[in-house]
């Protein structure tokens, strides 16, 4: 029989003892497993031999047994087993376990496209997040057609991708696992032959072999361009196509017969901060950020190319069997192409010429693109003038009883071009408010005689930098020896400025503001941009200035600062030139490592119903942008949830959204799973806007326990990890910070400073760290005492209230079903081995002891509350998920700390070290969103 690495029936009947019957999808994703841990089963076998299969078979056995009951028998065997091992062994078992995950992951994606079609095709079977159900609710609130369109004119949707280091895989990998997820969609989809069965499983072996013999990990650092190259890769595979279609398919929906409706608005528009966010990454320069632009463009126009060449295959359309409009013959009539087998398909030499324009653009940009033209011609100056010609030929078509062709590539391309234009995605720029502090007040000081402008109250400034904002004198000059950094800040400023003549505004829209603490900080940035030309002394901007509020402190004082900075007449001005929007950013992740996970959605919450208030008091509309991680620590968790449960009218029709790390592989990489998505965060857009803006405010008394149970929660998180002495000694000894610092996995450095201090440590390598040890603390820590704390001294209200609170109350219901996912990835006891990586006993029990007690009482009050029994009760199919994984996922953390021992023992062994990066890399993959 062939081995496979996967549960036995009796484990898995064990495990589904309390499920009931397996429904059939749940069904077909077990054989998925089955098959693909088979294979991989007998991959091992043939290249490593019988003997390391049979040892991976026990270590998973014996770990089953460890998470199940923290057996202390199991524990010792598996510390035997693993000690015995010598560390080439151990190397060849963490890789079996990790490919399992990753393999597990591309069963899972399959399973759920499979659940997504299966929706589909079943007549009348909708979904929370479908954007059919929310049409259809819309419709039944008595909401036209016509409104719609009208809302969907003044909509953004915008998706915004960061380079943030938490994909730990490489693209080979992801491009094998892409096959691999190919294949099962064959077998699903294709009624295969006998023999074509035999050469899917084949092929099958093929990759999963190939995946084998691949390098898990990077070799070499990536640069920034680097990460530019792998973020653009999920355009070819989603957004170039799907975008366009998601919105095709809504305008389908909204014509419903009405052929004279205009056409629908493009309010879905891709971000991105790859090669612009300068915020604590050096290595984002000027130059840089050009060669961002650049690749950017290439990919745009490249595509543009491949549908325009496609698309004269199709236009086959002879003139004397069809009529066409007289501007289209005039633009068949300016084509360069003089071919004679084209002479009578006007179409045809119409996107020759076309094609000829687009490649001299291309030229003209100084961007790379594959395809040469048929021939010379002048270049687009803009993207509007490509679309004027592209509509030649649709206008042409449609008054020519064509229409069934005007809808096919050619309608996807116009909508593609209006969607991303020459610039492909709208970058946005961002740095700490520190760093623009420094270069404005060294040109102030330069520029004014006796000025020193980091002396002044933030009064004086902003009375000053209000001044300099209206004068047109240039305060930087040929004469002056600036620094190094100042030098550097004027050249991304500069560079900005370059991009928006050559590519158009939209190619950046947005500066961004870090740890903005007050109006000068926002100011500041005014300046620098007059400085450049993108604002005019006239009070006409060309770019958003956006502030980015992230520590609680910051929250808690953002609607004060934006109640004064829209007060000020000289910031309105700039306000009212961009259509009196103004775009203000949150931050989950520096809240979240600042205050504690329920503190910080709390202010989060607050400061967004702060912020509406605040808004609508001027006229001016507010845009919010959710820094969103994909950890529930840095306030991850389903996109419909998170977006239907902001208050009030703080969506507004307007919202954009980080996508981080390897949450953007897991929903991108994909086509169908990816337009799935894209679809979810409109609707979620729509029907907080349009179905419930202003639903009722929360009652008094919800509010008044939600502050109570925030601060209790707040004393608890700050008294660990900022007010416990030794606690930094205690992290950085029992995680894998210090290993992690050591994958090639991203550009940035993981502290601000060169320090060991918390404070100083970035949002992200915190949660990461926090999930690799599987305690997943910024998740959930601070609850359960809270929730105690809260009990005690309002015995009336009782727990009766709290689940009321969750009932009623979609804030706190989102906030507790994200506390229950990440509590369900957790394992104290796979923990508590962690600990005893930290030297000191007495400091181990000290900090151990109170963590081991805040989780099993947060998990105790968190299930009392939402009225369950067990963790992911309520979500059966996360709930399987999560715990067919624990077979694979456990052992490779036993594994982690047994060389963590050997590294910080100082092994010479290099193994040894890139052991605990693939272990990094399997159990990242295991958990799926850790960062």
């Amino acid at each position: 029989m062939s081995p496979q690495i996967m549960p036995s029936d009796a484990e898995v009947r064990a495990n589904r003892a309390d499920d009931g019957q397996a429904s059939e999808e749940d069904a077909r994703l077990r054989k998925d497993i089955r098959l693909l841990g088979r294979i991989l089963g007998d991959t091992v076998r043939d290249q490593e031999g019988a003997d390391v299969f049979d040892l991976v078979e026990r270590i998973r056995q014996t770990s089953i047994r460890f998470h199940r009951d923290e057996d202390r028998l199991a524990r010792r065997e598996l510390e035997t087993m693993l000690d015995s091992m010598s560390i080439a062994e151990t190397v060849r078992i963490v890789r079996a376990f990790s490919y399992f995950s990753h393999l597990a992951n591309i069963a899972e994606d399959h399973n759920n496209i499979r659940q997504m079609r299966s929706r589909r095709a079943t007549s009348g079977a909708q979904r929370a997040g479908a954007l059919a159900e929310t049409l259809s609710h819309a419709e039944a609130a008595g909401i036209t057609a016509a409104e719609l369109r009208s809302f969907f004119k003044s909509a953004l949707v915008s998706p915004v991708l960061t380079a943030h280091p938490t994909e730990v895989r490489r693209k080979s990998t992801m491009d094998r696992e892409m096959e691999i997820a190919g294949l099962l969609d064959r077998r699903e989809r294709v009624q295969l032959t006998l023999e074509e069965a035999e050469e899917s499983d084949e092929q099958l072996r093929r990759e999963v072999l190939t995946l084998w013999q691949t390098n898990l990990l990077r070799r070499t650092k990536l640069t920034v361009l680097d990460e530019v190259e792998n973020g653009l890769e999920f355009y070819d595979y989603t957004f170039l196509r799907e975008v366009p279609r998601l919105i095709c398919a809504l305008e389908d929906r909204l014509e419903a017969g009405n052929e004279a409706a205009s056409e629908l608005a493009s309010f879905l528009r891709m971000g991105s901060w790859i090669g612009g966010d300068r915020d604590g990454n050096p290595f984002v320069t000027a130059e840089v950020m050009r060669g961002t632009l650049g690749l950017q463009s290439s990919r745009a126009l490249q595509f543009y190319l491949e549908e325009l060449h496609a698309l004269g295959g199709e236009l086959s359309i002879a003139a004397h069997l069809a009529d066409v409009s007289e501007e289209l013959r005039a633009l068949a009539k300016r084509s360069p192409d003089t071919s004679p087998h084209r002479s009578g398909e006007p179409y045809r030499l119409a996107v020759s010429g076309i094609y000829a324009r687009l490649t001299a653009t291309a030229e003209r940009l100084d961007v790379k693109v594959m395809r040469q033209p048929v021939a010379e011609a002048a270049p687009y100056l803009n993207v509007q003038e490509l679309q004027a010609d592209l509509d030649v030929l649709h206008r042409s078509l449609i008054a020519n009883n064509a229409r069934v062709i005007a809808r096919g590539r050619l309608r996807l391309l116009r909508r593609a071009v209006d969607c991303f234009g020459f610039h492909l995605a709208r970058l946005d720029i961002r740095q700490n408010s520190a760093v623009h502090e420094c270069t404005v007040a060294e040109l102030l000081d330069a520029a004014i005689p006796g000025m020193s402008y980091l002396s002044l109250s933030e009064e004086a400034r902003v009375t000053l930098l209000a001044g300099e904002l209206r004068s047109a004198r240039p305060l930087t000059s040929s004469f002056v020896k600036y620094s190094e950094e100042t030098l550097g800040e004027l050249a991304v400023f500069h560079a900005a400025a370059e991009a928006h003549a050559k590519f158009g505004a939209d190619v950046i829209p947005q500066c961004i503001i870090s740890m903005c603490k007050g109006m000068s900080d926002m100011l500041e940035v005014a300046l620098l941009l007059k400085e450049v030309g993108l604002i005019n002394p006239s009070g006409r901007s060309a770019i958003n200035i956006v502030p980015l509020f992230e520590t609680i402190e910051d929250l808690q004082a953002s609607s004060a600062i934006m109640d004064r900075m829209l007060a000020l007449h000289d910031y309105r001005k700039l306000v009212d030139s961009r259509g009196a929007v103004q775009e203000v950013m949150l931050g989950y992740s520096d809240s979240n490592k600042d205050g504690g996970f329920v503190t910080s959605g709390w202010e989060l919450y607050k400061a967004e119903i702060g912020l509406v208030e605040v808004f609508e008091r001027h006229g001016v509309r507010l845009r919010l942008f959710h820094g969103r991680g994909g950890s529930v620590g840095r306030g991850g968790g389903p996109s419909y949830d998170a977006i239907i449960a902001q208050p009030g009218g703080a969506v507004n029709g307007q919202i954009r959204i980080t996508e981080q790390g390897e949450i953007i592989s897991s929903k991108y990489s994909n086509a169908e799973v990816g337009r799935n998505n894209l679809e979810i965060l409109a609707a979620a857009t729509l029907e907080a806007s349009l179905l419930h803006p202003r639903q009722p405010a929360p009652k008094r008394e919800y509010l008044i326990a939600m502050e109570w149970l925030s601060a209790h929660a707040f004393h608890a998180y700050r008294g660990l990890v900022y007010e416990t002495e030794g606690f930094a000694e205690y992290f950085w000894a029992s995680t894998v910070i210090t290993e992690i610092a050591t994958l090639n996995i991203g550009s940035r450095p993981a502290s601000r400073k060169k320090t060991r201090e918390i404070e100083d440590l970035r949002a992200i390598p915190w949660v990461f760290s926090w999930a690799q040890c599987r305690l997943m603390l910024p998740g959930w820590y601070g609850f359960g005492s809270a929730v105690e704390a809260w009990l005690a001294e309002n015995p009336e209200q009782g727990m009766p209230f709290l689940k009321e609170l969750y009932t009623e109350w979609p804030f706190f219901r989102t906030l507790l079903s994200n506390m229950d996912m990440v509590l369900a990835k957790s394992s104290i006891a796979i923990a508590s081995r962690y600990a005893e990586l930290v030297p000191d006993e007495a400091l181990r029990e000290k900090i151990f002891g109170r963590i081991r007690r805040e989780w099993h009482l947060s998990i105790e009050t968190l299930l009392d509350i939402m009225g369950q029994d067990r963790l992911l009760q309520g979500n059966p199919l996360l709930e399987r998920s999560v715990r067919n994984r624990f077979p694979y996922l456990d052992p490779l953390n036993h594994v982690q700390v047994e060389l963590l021992k050997e590294h910080r023992a100082q092994n010479p062994d290099e193994q040894v070290l890139r052991g605990i990066q693939i272990t990094i890399n399997g159990i990242s993959a295991g958990l799926r969103n850790t960062g």
